[in-house]
């Protein structure tokens, strides 16, 4: 059943621009598609490095406004980075992209295309119904690979059991594993200009082509 998700009136209110991508689908989750890396190596890396080379990290657009959304959120976007841009410095070092699975693996190769952070959770781990807010204080879950993380004054992917993600680093809860069957890949989109309805097009593109998925259904949430 398609996910209800709704962004709180408090974010909109901090940064009127945000909206959230969604696309979820059916799939059968693999260790790895090497036709993907291959793409990703030959084609992507290169792009980033030099968008990088242009613009700076900081003001490749997609991330320039996340970081600009966070300080208005009250969180520091150098301390906590928007996942765009933490996998774009990490390919900016050379130190090379982590292999997880399919769906993980395009989530980043969404990602770092479009400077938006990317986030895929396990749609049978989460409620029906999603909202999208600020982190209240003192908030804190276990990150994927991390010990607790303070997520309070991030933008926060929540149901009513509490938080599951952010548009930095996502909860264990809903993890993507090769068990999945059903996912829900969300766009967190903080900019006026960025053409999320491409950036959707894009992503089930590559889902389908890359990770097999089926009955993708695409909407945005403004």
């Amino acid at each position: 059943m398609k996910k209800n998700l709704t962004i709180d009136p408090n974010m909109k209110e901090k940064w009127p621009a945000t909206k959230v991508g969604c696309l979820q689908y059916h799939v059968k989750v693999e260790k790895k598609n090497e036709q993907m890396w291959e793409y990703l190596k030959k084609d992507i890396l290169k792009k980033v490095k030099d968008e990088i080379f242009d613009y700076g990290i900081n003001e490749i657009p997609g991330i320039k406004e996340s970081r600009a959304a966070y300080k208005a959120f009250g969180k520091d976007p150098s301390r906590y980075r928007v996942s765009s841009e933490a996998l774009i410095r990490r390919i900016g070092q050379g130190k090379g992209l982590y292999e997880v699975n399919t769906v993980v693996d395009v989530n980043n190769l969404i990602s770092i295309e479009s400077g938006f952070s990317a986030g895929s959770y396990d749609a049978d781990k989460i409620g029906e119904e999603l909202t999208f807010r600020i982190g209240l204080p003192g908030e804190t879950y276990k990150g994927i690979g991390k010990n607790e993380i303070n997520i309070e004054a991030l933008p926060v992917l929540a149901d009513e059991e509490g938080a599951i993600g952010s548009s930095t680093s996502d909860s264990e809860r809903a993890m993507i594993t090769e068990e999945a069957q059903e996912v829900l890949t969300l766009v967190y989109c903080f900019s006026e200009n960025g053409d999320l309805k491409k950036v959707l097009e894009k992503g089930k593109e590559y889902l389908e082509k890359y990770a097999g998925a089926e009955e993708i259904e695409s909407w945005i949430v403004e």
